[in-house]
């Protein structure tokens, strides 16, 4: 499954750049990081089936493990892409919302979109590594 990061606004060379990069090269499955403009811009058509996860501020928390078995299950039932939308600084409309297949939240804090893209890329890495039996993730 086509693990897809699409995110408005450009990370260019920088802290959280070097980041995004460090982690999406240690993700096992197939990864992909598209970059839109603030504003405008089209996303790429999705592959068929594709789940379309929007990551917003309201969104639902799900600890490592629990993302990591949605993952894995969409996975084991033939989803080809799952498409992860990060929003620009104003976040998404509520139809982009509302056709999400799932809103997740890293918390009620708002993060920098640049961020989010390091923290999604990390937990990213997590939850493969939780369904590979890697030691890296260690719950308590």
């Amino acid at each position: 499954m086509l693990l897809h990061i699409v995110a408005r606004g450009k990370i260019a060379r920088s802290a959280e750049g070097e980041l995004l990069d460090r982690y999406l090269k240690r993700i096992a499955w197939p990864t992909r990081h598209t970059e839109l403009p603030e504003t405008g811009g089209s996303v790429p058509p999705p592959l068929t089936p594709t789940r379309t996860i929007v990551l917003d501020e309201r969104g639902k928390p799900l600890a490592s493990e629990a993302f990591a078995a949605l993952l894995g299950r969409w996975r084991d039932d033939g989803v080809r892409e799952a498409r992860f939308l990060i929003g620009a600084a104003d976040g998404h409309a509520d139809v982009v919302r509302s056709g999400a297949d799932l809103v997740l939240g890293f918390g009620a804090m708002t993060w920098p979109h640049l961020l989010v893209r390091a923290m999604l890329a990390e937990q990213l890495f997590r939850a493969t590594a939780i369904l590979a039996g890697h030691p890296y993730h260690r719950s308590g």
